[in-house]
């Protein structure tokens, strides 16, 4: 923290002004409660339930116990703030600190750190800095920030008693905030932007809040950014690597996979599951596993349902620390394989879908109806999900196990998926993965048959469930 007669000037008149208000606040929260109610319920959309939450700027402690979180602890620099708050939520932990000089015990570590009021932080680098002991490699740092063009909405209310008067010390733009980020080593993952109308206006603030506020153009007057970033990582090393491959019938490409699979970081394991073959395929396998000994090869049965379920199999057998699915058609090309390992390992994204729309296709590897398919979807999900995805179904995609066990219980939450890809896409999103594209060749299939029949019906299950992620993810 940097000291200085005019920073710690304007220190003290923040932190004797949120002292004065301190009885005010939650009388303040009690007379508007359809606005924390909104905002309450997009912070729980980002930070999950029983996570470890660091807050900065705790005030008096009602949004960090309204979060639940398995470990919540407050910074606040205003001690009657932290009294008050120390009294409500003795359960939860208050430190009394400025978050620019942040200290807390050495070894602590956060899930996610929510940062409120920036605009009442005199030096936000310095708090961003500030973090980098309490964070792993998954933990998210939400900022709360409000919308410059409502400076003046703002201190009319203050004046007219409608919000607790609290004369903020600086308004961020967008690119203010982003810059910040960016200067201190991290990046934007996700952001929404909430609250057209503070008010609980019936049905009108419904239609606001829950639609326009979402939509193009309107979504730029908002009250509120909700900013989700996340360090960028230090690579640290190999990792170890498991490569899924589900098959049904694939005999003939078995060998083609084991001999063509690179070997990636410190370990490679291949995952046959196996979805009730017919064609010998375990057999296959098992041959496989004898002539080449020295790879780490192993065989899991599949239940027969789908496609989706055969992979979790794999997943949840998994030892490596990455998890990568090739698909047993070897469309998608095994040599490829090293890219996305590249590409996560280095912390570059931490869910790698694969992109089959960027290169020439070999052959009639996908006829014209699947592509015009994947280009509709592709543009509906980059609505969805305020990221450009290019391609919804490419079967190879990657995640971290750690990952994987973070998206596993929402699986099966945006309808049923026969496939995995949508469930993979939209948990990933909702757990804030940063997500990345990785363009692959796309070769025709030699053996077998293909698996992705019945274009018109699969359309409709894959609708209805981009849909319904719409409401649950866009709309919420």
């Amino acid at each position: 923290m940097i000291k200085h007669p005019f920073l710690d000037g304007l220190r003290e008149q923040i932190r004797q002004k949120n002292d004065n208000i301190t009885p005010k606040r939650i009388e303040w929260i009690r007379r508007n409660p359809y606005y924390y109610k909104q905002f309450l319920r997009s912070l729980k959309f980002i930070i999950e339930e029983g996570a470890k939450v660091l807050h900065l700027r705790s005030s008096i402690g009602f949004v960090l116990d309204a979060l639940k979180p398995k470990l919540g602890v407050g910074v606040e620099d205003s001690p009657r703030q932290v009294e008050e708050a120390r009294e409500r939520y003795p359960h939860l932990r208050f430190v009394n600190q400025n978050p620019e000089d942040l200290q807390l015990e050495q070894g602590l570590t956060f899930d996610y750190v929510l940062i409120s009021s920036v605009e009442d932080i005199v030096d936000l680098k310095a708090v961003l800095d500030a973090l980098q002991p309490y964070c792993l490699p998954h933990t998210r740092v939400v900022l709360v920030s409000y919308n410059y063009l409502w400076n003046p909405l703002v201190r009319l209310a203050e004046w007219t008693r409608m919000k607790i008067p609290q004369k903020l010390h600086n308004w961020l733009s967008t690119k203010d905030l982003d810059n910040l980020l960016s200067l201190t080593g991290h990046e934007v993952v996700n952001a929404q932007r909430l609250i057209l109308l503070p008010f609980g206006l019936p049905l009108l603030a419904y239609i606001f809040n829950r639609f326009l506020a979402r939509l193009p153009f309107f979504r730029y007057f908002t009250m509120l950014r909700l900013t989700v970033a996340r360090k960028m990582p230090i690579p640290s090393g190999d990792y170890s690597v498991s490569v899924v491959i589900p098959c049904k019938n694939e005999a003939g490409n078995i060998e083609d996979a084991v001999t063509r699979i690179p070997h990636m970081g410190k370990h490679t394991e291949i995952i046959f599951c196996d979805d009730k073959s017919t064609d010998g395929t375990p057999d296959i396998v098992r041959q496989m596993m004898l002539k080449f000994p020295e790879k780490d090869i192993k065989l899991y049965d599949g239940p027969g349902i789908s496609k989706a379920r055969n992979v979790w199999v794999g997943f949840d057998n998994a030892q490596g620390d990455i998890l990568m699915i090739l698909d047993a058609d070897l469309t998608v090309i095994p040599e490829e394989l090293p890219y996305f390992y590249e590409a996560i390992a280095t912390g570059r994204g931490e869910f790698i879908n694969g992109s089959r729309l960027v290169y020439p296709m070999h052959g009639n590897a996908m006829p014209f109806f699947n592509t015009l398919g994947n280009k509709f979807f592709s543009i509906y999900f980059s609505y969805i999900l305020n990221t450009t995805i290019k391609d919804t179904l490419c079967g190879t995609k990657v995640v971290w196990r750690r990952d994987y066990q973070r998206m596993k219980p929402l699986f099966g939450h945006w309808g049923l998926d026969r496939w995995g890809d949508y469930d993979i896409i939209f948990s990933a999103s909702k757990r804030n993965l940063k997500h990345l594209d990785l363009p692959v060749h796309y070769y025709e299939r030699v053996y077998g048959e293909t698996k992705m029949t019945g274009v018109l019906k699969n359309g409709w299950i894959m609708l209805r469930m981009s849909t319904s992620a719409l409401f649950k993810i866009k709309f919420h």
